[in-house]
């Protein structure tokens, strides 16, 4: 791990980018004496480390003393896309602008976002691997985003990861719907009720699959981008529960 530059924020967060062989990263950390949990942050189906929401996130999870950390993944941000995904998210616009609706659409998303979360897992688990030899970074480890796919893969997968928390806006693979029994760390599950592009019964036969016992849905009435502030807090409040 290369560290490649450096901002201190004015909330007191040191913002350090990074890259992995060839994967570009993020960690944002507040002064500490002592070494910190660690949060691992995705944003929907790999959007860029950059988005301006990631990013707020990420800052305000940091001041109440965690260290957070996000990557890209393959052919998202600056990193090469491939042939067959740009396809994908070609003819996937297209459906969408067609106006077909969401569950129509799932052989589509299975070919774009099934093989981000296949090629994203190992990248995201060398870069724990990476981040826990920092001296500052202690564990336990947790997850926050709003890709709750990987999020699944990963608490299957990773066993340093603690608990969980999964925003329900973006498609799930069957794949990961499958294995959703077998997630049992704590899980907080954000549900925007009137959310246009996620199917509400999917995202509750979801919830009803995690095998987790400690798991709780918070559901708010509005579309895809309105989860209120104050969601922030209390899925900071969770981190602070089982990470600290």
């Amino acid at each position: 791990m290369h560290f490649t530059s450096e901002q201190h924020l004015d909330d007191g967060v040191l913002a350090r980018d990074f890259t992995l062989g060839e994967i570009p990263g993020t960690l944002w950390t507040p002064a500490s004496d002592a070494p910190l949990p660690l949060v691992l942050m995705a944003h929907n189906n790999g959007l860029p480390k950059a988005d301006p929401r990631l990013v707020a996130r990420a800052r305000y999870t940091a001041a109440r003393g965690f260290a957070v950390a996000t990557i890209d993944a393959a052919g998202c941000g600056d990193r090469p896309r491939s042939a067959a995904a740009e396809q994908a998210r070609a003819e996937l616009r297209r459906a969408v602008q067609a106006g077909r609706p969401a569950d129509e659409l799932d052989e589509l998303f299975e070919s774009l976002v099934g093989p981000l979360v296949a090629d994203a897992v190992p990248e995201w688990r060398a870069t724990l691997d990476a981040l826990l030899r920092l001296p500052d970074i202690g564990g336990p480890v947790g997850y926050s985003g709003g890709w709750a796919a990987l999020g699944i893969r990963l608490a299957v997968a990773e066993p340093r990861i603690v608990a969980a928390g999964f925003f329900a806006g973006g498609y799930v693979p069957r794949a990961q719907r499958e294995e959703a029994h077998r997630v049992t760390v704590p899980l907080l599950f954000l549900l925007q009720w009137d959310d246009e592009g996620n199917p509400r019964r999917r995202a509750l036969d979801l919830f009803d699959a995690f095998g987790s016992k400690e798991k709780t849905l918070h559901a708010n009435l509005g579309g895809h981008t309105g989860t209120p502030a104050f969601e922030l807090e209390d899925g900071c409040r969770f981190l602070d529960r089982h990470l600290k």
